[in-house]
């Protein structure tokens, strides 16, 4: 009997799972790279007193990064998933360059417009007020009312004639709709102020008519294609199984409709009119034309000058006093203000969504 010897077993490496890199690595190279450029155009503006710009920073970062992140794979990963890195990153880089107009300007804005953005502000009107201090109130709430009238009147005609387009709408009639509709998405805006100013000018007689109720008819002009084109294509994104089934068990179409497919399709039909709501809040040129301007409080849509924020920033952008720099600390103010009103727009949106939108599962 011949003795059998066994060589001893070896442990294997697999070459896919050895030498990883920590999830938290990427990220603590990209905010090193963030933070050291930041820090070193930081002291060079305050050296040479010029303007600090976050955009070239972060953009020289992001580079220093993907360079860095590599390097590093490399040394510990191997050329091919460094290489796979290196891929990664730079799509994260194209996305960063995508980023930097929005991050710089809200950066500037931010930075212009803490400094008027006070109690203040936010408590008092422009009426007799000629250089420092004064506030955007009356704009605010012009804003605010004008906009919310806008919305009343574009969000029921938007909803009901997409509603015609996908349940009822065939033929010619809803051809031309359509047409009309993406027709009025691209008209500039100053057309519509020019419209609406034209309209109540012959309508009451007026040839110098300004109030806030044309400004928010001009404004409804631009909102109701958005409503329409969003909602359609909400309301088509309905499973026709829905529709099919609520006829089955004997529903009226208008019941299926209220019923089913808007309840169905609200997270979409909300966020399309939040997003009208965003497209017209900051324009300009119709509001200055029909709604005019003043400095004093108007909280009536029918009677008198309205003043909004856009207008307001215009002004006090446009027609600086003899001293200058409290007309352009309120006219960032008054950017800063606008910026946060859509952006508390769109988490309202996204938490009405949240609520009503129809629950999966159990």
């Amino acid at each position: 009997m011949t003795a059998t010897t066994t060589a001893p077993v070896t442990g294997t490496v697999n070459s896919l799972t050895t030498g990883r890199l920590p999830k938290w690595v990427p990220w603590a190279l990209l905010g090193a790279s963030w933070a050291v450029f930041i820090v070193i155009f930081s002291f060079v503006a305050a050296a040479e007193g010029s303007e600090f710009n976050i955009a070239i920073a972060i953009f020289l970062g992001t580079i220093v990064f993907d360079v860095l992140l590599y390097i590093v794979a490399l040394l510990v990963e191997g050329s091919r998933q460094a290489t796979n890195r290196l891929v990664t990153s730079l799509v994260v880089t194209a996305f960063i360059v995508a980023l930097l107009p929005l991050i710089s300007l809200l950066f500037t804005v931010v930075v212009n417009g803490l400094p008027r953005f006070d109690i203040e502000f936010f408590t008092n009107s422009m009426r007799n007020v000629l250089g420092e201090g004064g506030g955007g109130l009356h704009a605010i709430i012009g804003t605010l009312l004008i906009t919310g009238m806008a919305t009343l009147i574009s969000v029921p005609v938007g909803l009901l004639t997409a509603i015609y387009l996908v349940e009822y709408g065939r033929g010619p009639l809803a051809r031309a709709i359509t047409f009309f509709v993406d027709v009025m998405t691209g008209i500039p805006s100053i057309v519509a102020g020019l419209f609406a100013f034209a309209f109540f000018s012959l309508i009451l007689d007026n040839p110098a008519i300004r109030f806030g109720f044309g400004g928010a008819v001009a404004l409804s002009l631009l909102m109701i294609p958005v409503v329409v084109r969003s909602s359609e294509e909400m309301l088509k994104l309905v499973p026709n199984e829905l529709r099919e089934a609520s006829y089955a068990l004997g529903v009226p179409k208008w019941l299926t409709i209220v019923k089913i497919v808007i309840p169905t399709s609200i997270a979409g039909i909300t966020t399309g009119v939040t997003l009208a709501i965003s497209r017209v809040i900051g324009e300009t040129a119709p509001l200055l034309i029909i709604a005019g301007f003043t400095t004093s409080m108007n909280y009536d849509l029918f009677n008198n000058q309205m003043m909004s924020l856009p207008v307001f920033l215009y002004t006090q952008f446009q027609n600086p006093g003899v001293v200058v720099q409290p007309y352009l600390d309120r006219s960032w103010a008054a950017a800063l203000t606008l910026i946060l009103i859509v952006m508390a727009l769109n988490l309202i949106a996204r938490l009405v969504a949240k609520i009503f939108s129809p629950k999966l599962g159990r």
